[in-house]
């Protein structure tokens, strides 16, 4: 799979065709405004009570347990991040061994350092009480490195998942946070394997939904692999976002995805939006759930986690909306509230489902994407975005599922960057040769 860069006016979505495969891109726009004080930063991190994280601090801060962020690289330096990285791997094959190395050109580089910072920051100042902090701020991070359009990866992009998620299984991660997605419900079967492998060794994955402000009008892979938690995003008020979100049937918990704050590799503080920043929120969750119930499985994880969300706006509470799935996620709840175990994965079993489907495919090259057998999801959210604003990634395109930017920090100026990528079309690509 072979990324590219995607460039377009501000706003706007880069798209080019390269061979046989579609590929895409995505364009950030950076904002620079006045930084905002510690204190300011930490009053703006509204999730922290909205979704009951707060209160479940006074049982768990996520002590004990690993997550592994598969990303651009968790970097080095950060106040935000001192003693939360134990260690690392690169699968992109240009970034440092230890995978704390930023991969890409900026801003793209800087995702994992935001997705990191919102999983599991430390704060600044004395005692961490200043700064961004994240939903888990005592677990321990594993960075993996992996490389999106324009990072000159010589390694094939489904080739760095399957070593990003094997890596991390073998290094003891009890969570794996994926915030990115792809413009197709399928997957490449070689990573049926290496999400069962997670799942086998009792691993939680959770994988953002993806945005339609970036083009992605319904969930892609891998949040539509069985067994994945697949993360919505909703705005303040809790209302499912119209940009910084998709949506489908296979969507497990929503979380805030706008008005968000990361740290950036420079230790400045970035404010961001997409479904990339639900999924380190709910990963965090999961983070506290496994440290406050040691004794659960995988599967128990994730059911406390959907169990306990609340409903969505004229959702029924027990029902799966392809809003915002089981509902939003509530951390208090998820860690104190009594919840009937379960035998199995509310999300789904992969492996019944490579025993149903991959048969029926035939022999397939290693990409073969078996998309016929992912239900189909529905319509798209009205109303429609405006003209323009849905001009992103086409059908199978692999891209990060984040939308604009402001950093806190500097002038006002407005500058616009081709970001983060594309890769070979995952199925019909022997069909188009």
């Amino acid at each position: 799979m072979a990324p590219t860069r995607g460039t377009g006016a501000s706003g706007g979505r880069g798209r080019r065709a390269l061979g046989s495969g579609v590929l895409a891109g995505v364009v950030l726009g950076l904002l620079c405004v006045t930084p905002a004080s510690a204190d300011e930063v930490r009053d703006e991190q509204y999730w922290l009570e909205s979704t009951g994280i707060a209160e479940a601090w006074k049982e768990t801060r996520g002590e004990g347990v690993t997550v592994a962020v598969i990303d651009s690289g968790v970097a080095d330096g950060p106040a935000a991040f001192r003693d939360a990285v134990a260690g690392g791997h690169d699968a992109s094959g240009v970034g440092e061994p230890d995978g704390r190395a930023p991969v890409g050109p900026r801003p793209g580089s800087d995702h994992g350092s935001w997705v990191a910072s919102l999983l599991a920051a430390r704060g600044t100042g004395e005692d961490g009480e200043d700064g961004v902090i994240g939903v888990a701020p005592e677990a321990t991070l594993l960075s993996v490195s992996i490389g999106f359009a324009d990072s000159a990866s010589p390694v094939d992009f489904g080739d760095q998942i399957v070593d990003a998620v094997r890596w991390s299984v073998d290094h003891g991660a009890d969570v794996i946070n994926l915030s990115l997605t792809t413009n197709t419900k399928s997957w490449p079967s070689s990573w049926d394997d290496a999400f069962q492998y997670a799942a086998d060794h009792d691993v939680v994955v959770i994988a953002a939904a993806g945005n339609r402000g970036a083009g992605t009008d319904v969930v892609g892979a891998p949040a539509t692999i069985p067994g994945v938690l697949s993360v919505a995003g909703v705005d303040r008020e809790g209302t499912a976002s119209r940009d910084s979100s998709s949506q489908g049937i296979t969507i497990g918990v929503a979380a805030p995805s706008e008005e968000l704050l990361g740290v950036s590799p420079d230790g400045s503080v970035a404010r961001w939006e997409g479904t990339s920043g639900a999924a380190p929120i709910v990963a965090g969750v999961a983070a506290l759930v496994r440290s406050a119930h040691p004794e659960l499985d995988a599967a128990n994880v994730i059911n406390r986690i959907t169990a306990t969300a609340r409903p969505g706006p004229e959702q029924e509470e027990g029902t799966q909306s392809p809003l915002y799935g089981f509902g939003i996620v509530d951390a208090d709840r998820a860690v104190t509230a009594s919840v009937e175990p379960v035998g199995e994965n509310p999300m789904g079993s992969l492996e019944d489902w490579v025993a149903t489907y991959r048969p029926a495919q035939g022999e397939d090259d290693g990409e073969g994407a078996g998309a016929d057998a992912v239900p189909e999801t529905v319509p798209p959210l009205e109303p429609e975005p405006e003209a323009g604003a849905g001009s992103g990634p086409g059908a199978d395109a692999v891209i990060y599922g984040i939308v604009p930017v402001v950093a806190l920090g500097g002038t006002a100026t407005l500058v616009v960057l081709g970001a983060i990528g594309a890769t070979r079309h995952f199925r019909r690509v022997s069909e188009e040769e």
